[in-house]
């Protein structure tokens, strides 16, 4: 077995700091921090004893409600989440198998479910230290070995083998006994292998179709499949996530630094949705590759998602969701059906409880919490600091107790401020990423040549304060059609559409949806058919405020040139941009227009034509 490159730090070791902060503590007290007193899927799950789902959606909620707890320190959220695992554990069947299945269906039940509990299960024992975990799990991987020998992986499990590495690896450092690495090795044989998968036709395709092999949540999980039985093959751990990034932006991706999938891959049209669990998923897949690998390409894709995609798929105040966010979405209402989703419901892109299907209901609130503990990583020498963002990591080097502390409202700007405190003097090295948009990277008023990383190897005592800044270029990226994207650092700006929220309240499957649990259907009240007319462009900071990601009070704008078009609909829909403006002359004077970042913006026009 291989080292990974990286390893994270304990939730007792990461403090979020600032915006990030913020963005947690709305996290807690919205849909996340509520889903186990009113979603039935949660509250009433097999896995408490009750007689709702008892699958994905209680270890999906879990894999973030707990970190999250633990890193806001919140005793009331930690008992809710340690209820879950109690109740779990207690469950567990004396011949080990854990999820909540009646010995005669078993043959019948897709362990997928189990491979994401044991995900959550090291999770629940890195932030609290749990020693029933590791026992739990030994039965747990003992019993599974033995049912896959019997029954091999299908369904889910099939296309999401390799999620149970993670936990298998956790226990086999712990106890290092064989038969653990010749599970993996069983869950390697029996999974789906997606070499062949990515070299089909079918995967460059959009198509009107459900296939597991074109899911987007499958992809966008697997991308880390090959980086993580890396470790136990010890092959090149970053050429097949490369290969497998490359080709899904190729034939899918979209200006946001994500790929489509409304069920499944849905091709590079800026109208088509992508799922939000597929948003997560990528994420973490991103986090896992940069520790198994130490490749920072994938810290700059996280940030992308991170400051794009996640926040524009969640309302500001986190109360709701989307199942599909469209980089073009002008309005989200019903859509006639069929919808413009390949695969999709024609409603899957309105803000709500549980829009299309509630697995990313329970899924998404894992993003922020694994996002903050990945903003600093270490190895036997160094402290890195990873994704960047407003955050303090204090932890034991050798005999010293240490902290680094990164003040900053990056990605809003292009200022951080570290703050380094030994107890005693201690020599250890201090990385720090360079993000791959920085154009120029000064560190204490000297401008450093660095690429990846400004490399800080030094005795440390008491304070010392590190100051670096990036600058930015903001440019066009060049998107099909003739399109193009407006980008400054790690943020993508569409064309500021003022807003209306149409509330409904209803009730469907034993639950009341009244606020806050309702849904909405947001409609545009301003102008959104433009274009780009020439380079004229000029950036205004304004304050942060408690909701960082909100199209009321964006921290940063981009004022550009831009005129009206004839952009008109996509045919057989009133509330769907066309794919590519049906004319491209101009249909009004130059105007000075706003456009903000896409992730503080529920509405956007993101890819549009530039013409001069």
């Amino acid at each position: 077995m291989q080292s990974q490159k990286y390893k994270p730090f304990a939730t007792n070791e990461i403090e979020p700091k600032g915006w990030l902060l913020q963005q947690l503590e709305i996290q807690a007290v919205s849909l996340s921090g509520n889903l186990d007193k009113v979603w039935p899927d949660i509250r009433d799950s097999k896995y408490v004893g009750g007689d709702r789902e008892g699958w994905e959606r209680v270890p999906y909620w879990l894999d973030g409600f707990i970190p999250l707890a633990y890193l806001l320190k919140d005793d009331d959220l930690i008992s809710r989440g340690k209820r879950y695992i109690d109740a779990i554990l207690a469950r567990q069947c004396e011949d080990g198998w854990i999820c909540p299945c009646k010995a005669e269906e078993r043959a019948d039940y897709d362990v997928w479910a189990m491979l994401l509990l044991s995900k959550v299960l090291i999770v629940h024992h890195d932030c609290s230290g749990d020693e029933r975990i590791e026992p739990a799990l030994y039965k747990a991987f003992k019993n599974l070995k033995e049912h896959l020998a019997e029954h091999p992986l299908f369904s889910w499990g099939k296309y999401r083998w390799f999620e149970g590495l993670i936990a298998i690896y956790w226990l086999y450092d712990r106890v290092k006994e064989e038969w653990l690495l010749e599970l993996a090795d069983m869950l390697h044989e029996q999974g789906t292998d997606y070499n062949e998968i990515i070299d089909g036709s079918r995967f460059q395709e959009a198509k009107r179709e459900w296939t597991f092999d074109t899911h987007v949540v499958n992809m966008a999980q697997a991308i880390k499949s090959d980086a993580l039985m890396s470790l136990r093959k010890g092959n090149n751990g970053n050429e097949f996530a490369e290969k497998m990034y490359s080709t899904l932006m190729k034939y899918h991706g979209t200006a946001i630094g994500h790929f489509t999938g409304d069920e499944c891959l849905a091709g590079n049209s800026p109208i088509q949705g992508a799922e939000l669990c597929s948003v997560v998923e990528a994420m973490y897949s991103y986090e896992q590759i940069f520790t198994v690998t130490g490749n920072p390409v994938w810290l700059d894709r996280l940030e992308m998602l991170a400051y794009n995609a996640l926040p524009a798929a969640i309302s500001p105040d986190m109360w709701t969701h989307q199942y599909d966010q469209m980089v073009n979405q002008i309005e989200c209402s019903k859509q006639n059906d069929p919808s413009v989703f390949l695969t999709n419901s024609p409603d899957a892109h309105i803000y709500g409880l549980e829009p299309n299907y509630g697995c990313c209901t329970a899924n998404f609130n894992q993003g922020w919490p694994k996002f903050a503990l990945s903003t600093f990583y270490k190895d036997n020498s160094s402290i890195i600091s990873a994704a960047i963002a407003p955050s303090k990591v204090t932890t034991q080097i050798r005999d010293a107790k240490v902290s680094v502390e990164l003040q900053t409202i990056y990605p809003f700007k292009n200022k951080l401020k570290y703050i380094i405190t030994a107890e005693k003097p201690i020599q250890f090295e201090l990385k720090i990423r360079i993000p791959r948009w920085a154009k120029r990277t000064v560190v204490n008023e000297i401008e450093t040549t660095n690429t990846d990383y400004i490399c800080l190897n030094r005795i440390w005592d008491a304070s010392t304060e590190v100051n670096v800044e990036f600058e930015f270029e903001t440019k066009f990226d060049e998107r099909p059609e003739n399109m193009v994207c407006l980008r400054h650092g790690a943020l993508c700006y569409s064309v500021d559409i003022k807003e209306e929220w149409k509330k409904i309240e209803y009730t469907r499957d034993d639950v009341d949806r009244v606020f806050p649990y309702c849904d909405y259907e947001v409609y545009p009240k301003s102008k959104w058919n433009y274009a780009f007319w020439n380079n004229n462009l000029s950036i205004k900071y304004n304050d942060i405020y408690d909701i960082p990601f909100s199209p009321d009070n964006s921290p940063i704008t981009i004022i550009a040139d831009m005129v009206e078009i004839d952009w008109g609909y996509e045919p057989g829909y009133d509330n769907v941009c066309a794919r590519i403006p049906k004319c491209r002359t101009p249909i009004s004077d130059v105007h000075r227009i706003t456009l903000k970042p896409y992730g503080c913006s529920n509405l956007h026009i993101t890819e549009l034509p530039k013409l001069n």
